[in-house]
């Protein structure tokens, strides 16, 4: 009885780590980005240019990699340029947020010198 227990609770946890490995995106695809960034890695400025669905009301925040916001651009527009040559050297990650703070995408880029 106790090795039918057992070898239906690694059953058990073996379909459920499987189910937790599942991706909405097939395997070999990668999402549509709302924005593409650029150069990476940075020196003096990096670049947002939104692909698709621009609106006025989103903003970027910019944290460090201990998510410290070092940087926030609101109302940004479809080709907008962020300053990081006081940046210091590393991963930085950005968000982008509609106007009711709902992030649309997140991304990291690295600030090299």
């Amino acid at each position: 009885m106790k090795r039918i227990l057992l070898i239906l609770s690694v059953i058990l946890l073996t379909s459920g780590v499987l189910l937790a490995q599942q991706t909405s995106t097939p395997i070999g695809s990668t999402p549509e980005r709302i924005i593409k960034f650029y150069p990476n890695p940075a020196a003096s400025s990096i670049n947002f240019d939104f692909q698709k669905n621009y609106d006025k009301g989103y903003s970027i925040q910019v944290y460090n990699f201990l998510g410290k916001l070092v940087s926030e651009i609101k109302n940004v527009s479809p080709k907008s340029t962020l300053n990081v040559s006081e940046f210091n050297r590393g991963i930085y990650i950005y968000q982008l947020k509609d106007n009711n703070g709902k992030i649309l995408e997140s991304g990291k880029f690295q600030v090299a010198r």
